[in-house]
């Protein structure tokens, strides 16, 4: 790897407990002119400094298993206020929900992008999967939430069988940005609860490696968005309930074991809107309706039928995923380049 020692600089956030680190300066491999940022990111994965970066920022000591962030890089054009690569402790992701929501926060908080006292401020970014919008609603000044508004997510596969080791399960294939496996988390005996993390991170990474060996998840558009990205294990939190317009509330838990074996600690804002798609294709949720998707750590993400579409041909619902961020720190990581532990390590 291309090893760089000069400082690098973070503002570190969380949506709903989900870490996102932002860098503001990246690479110059990945942030010059003439790409979109779905290009970006090929590249990143091929560059020596790029990976060096994620690699050294996600491990440990300066990250862990779990750590999250998005480096920023310039739009596809004018219509957008930034660009971003996100990315984990494996690689480049090609969508993120709870950074969406961090990357809205984050330029309203500091100026970057003007907003009102009182009022919905839009933050347009174009990330790997397409343009989306973080809206910041604020009041007093200060964020009060940011509600997400992603690609058109769609339905991709029902009923796949997966054999694990826990049995043969039976998942469904869900886009939100990314492709993901959704089951319930009965269906291998286990809740949706943190004593069990350990055990649904096993089985997730089963299922996940299981339908990609397989070729479950071509994406119909684009290869590069191909392949399970995550396993949702959800669970019903109680019954739908009828609200005063006559729409329905559904409350629902779930744990999104994604990449190799990584845990959200928020709901997933794309797996939320990969689930909205499935619960609107089975006519589950209604657009009016409201579905509170719960986390493993009991962080909420309000999510809701923004438009009913289609993509690729299919039936499709563009998704509106509510949320909160907040700030955590800035960080100026120093290198000694006779660290022989660089660029990091992760033990788990």
């Amino acid at each position: 790897m291309t090893r760089t020692t000069e400082p690098i600089r973070t503002i570190d956030w969380h949506t709903g407990g989900e870490p996102f680190r932002i860098v503001p300066d990246g690479p110059a491999a990945v942030t010059g002119d003439g790409l979109t940022v779905a290009e970006r990111r090929v590249v990143a994965m091929a560059s020596d400094e790029a990976q060096w970066m994620r690699a050294l920022l996600c491990s440990e000591p300066r990250g862990h298993a779990d750590m999250y962030g998005g480096i920023l890089v310039p739009p596809d054009d004018a219509g957008a206020h930034l660009g971003v690569l996100f990315w984990h402790k494996d690689g480049f992701s090609t969508a993120c929900g709870h950074g969406t929501m961090a990357l809205g926060a984050w330029p309203v908080v500091s100026g970057r992008v003007p907003a009102p006292d009182d009022g919905v401020t839009d933050v347009v970014i174009d990330v790997p999967s397409g343009r989306v919008t973080a809206s910041v609603r604020t009041s007093g000044g200060l964020v009060e939430d940011v509600t997400f508004t992603n690609v058109a997510a769609h339905v991709h596969a029902r009923a796949v069988d997966v054999a694990t080791s826990r049995g043969t399960v039976t998942a469904d294939i869900a886009f939100g940005g990314a492709m993901y496996a959704v089951l319930p988390a009965e269906a291998v005996g286990l809740r949706v609860q943190p004593e069990n993390a350990t055990e649904l991170i096993a089985v997730g990474r089963e299922i996940r490696n299981a339908l990609n060996a397989a070729r479950a998840a071509e994406h119909p558009g684009d290869a590069r968005l191909s392949d399970v990205y995550g396993t949702v294990f959800t669970e019903e939190v109680r019954p739908p309930t009828l609200r005063a317009d006559g729409s329905r509330q559904l409350h629902q838990r779930n744990i999104t074991v994604f990449a190799d074996g990584e845990v959200d600690r928020s709901p997933c804002g794309s797996g939320t809107s990969a689930r909205v798609a499935l619960l609107a294709d089975a006519g589950e949720l209604l657009p009016g309706d409201e579905l509170l998707h719960e986390s493993v750590v009991g962080s909420v993400f309000r999510a809701r039928i923004a438009k009913q579409t289609t993509a690729h041909g299919i039936p499709a619902v563009v998704t509106a995923v509510t949320g909160t961020a907040h700030a955590v720190g800035t960080c100026r990581f120093t290198v000694d380049p006779r660290d022989a532990l660089l660029p990091g390590f992760v033990l788990r």
